[in-house]
């Protein structure tokens, strides 16, 4: 990992170890045949099936100004809470995942924040090419707004290429002076879709949840010609000055780990509030894996307890 970013939790421990060995397992086993789009959309759902549904939530299907999504918040209430919210933005290459797929650690992170989430299911490439994630990001963070939660109670937050498209759509609402969210947590986030990093080849051989090539293909069928430099699309080309406060969450097994710590350096020299936390031994996306992996739970845990520091109606402890 860069060596400007201290690790700053604990060395991996042996059992951390083999719950990783574990679910790579389980990644390839699924992961193995799937040469096609439709093939690797199947084998993240089938994926997905094996893990725990959501415990102690409520959920409702809600249209979030034309986009589908799903509020979820704690059980213990018989309503959403309605004044603090984080819009969750899922990973999965741009043309995969799905409420489905995300909906186990939206809910826990509704319990763990006393906030509701809207978990939207926005339209996948290539069917929905560039900037149609983008827009749908935006139209439900508008929907918040106009459902009377106010900014500065709303964090976004995305996992993988949900974390470029939540940070995409904060940029484009500074660009629309738009109010923007109290903050943006960004889970193993791709933020350079050209994946510079010398480095990112060297740690693609232990990671193979998204490497440089699984990135390359699936770039490619969401940016329809656009340059994977563009600022539109990859983050770390972006001025990032005046954005709100960043949590930056990546793994040292990261393959594209490098690029997102590259990124949040520059970002800090911006002036933005940015905080890291790398974790040892964690692959891409390893945070959709809370009940496979303790350093899921953990880190988490972690975002949640960030986020609660960032609303401005703090939960009650």
């Amino acid at each position: 990992m860069s060596p400007a970013v201290a690790v700053d939790q604990a060395t991996q421990t042996e059992a951390s170890k083999q719950q990783v060995e574990k679910l790579l397992g389980l990644w390839h086993q699924h992961y193995a045949d799937a040469a096609s789009l439709n093939e690797r959309r199947s084998a993240f759902e089938r994926l997905m099936e094996e893990a725990p549904g959501p415990s102690r939530v409520q959920i409702r299907h809600v249209d979030a100004g034309g986009v589908d999504a799903e509020l979820i918040w704690p059980a213990r209430l018989h309503h959403p809470i309605g004044r603090r919210a984080l819009l969750y933005v899922h990973g999965g290459g741009f043309y995969s995942g799905s409420p489905d797929t995300h909906r186990a650690l939206a809910g826990s992170l509704a319990k763990a924040t006393s906030a509701d989430v809207l978990l939207i299911d926005y339209r996948l490439a290539p069917e929905y090419p560039y900037p149609a994630q983008i827009d749908d990001t935006l139209t439900a963070y508008g929907w918040l707004l106009d459902s009377g939660y106010e900014n500065d109670n709303i964090v976004i937050v995305g996992d993988s290429t949900g974390g470029n498209l939540a940070i995409e759509a904060v940029l484009r609402q500074m660009q629309l002076k738009g109010p923007l969210p109290a903050a943006v947590i960004a889970m193993s986030p791709i933020t350079d879709l050209s994946a510079t990093d010398k480095r990112t080849e060297t740690n693609e051989v232990g990671d193979p949840v998204l490497g440089i090539l699984a990135l390359d293909a699936a770039s490619k069928r969401y940016l329809k010609g656009l340059s994977p430099k563009d600022p539109r699309v990859s983050p770390y080309y972006a001025d990032m000055a005046g954005f709100p406060p960043l949590l930056v969450q990546v793994g040292t097994a990261d393959a594209l780990g490098d690029n997102a710590l590259h990124f949040a350096d520059k970002a800090r020299v911006a002036g933005v509030d940015v905080t890291t936390q790398v974790w040892p031994g964690m692959v891409h996306q390893w945070q959709l894996f809370p009940f496979w992996l303790d350093d899921a739970r953990k880190s988490n845990q972690s975002a949640a307890d960030y986020a609660m520091r960032h609303f401005a109606d703090k939960p009650k402890q």
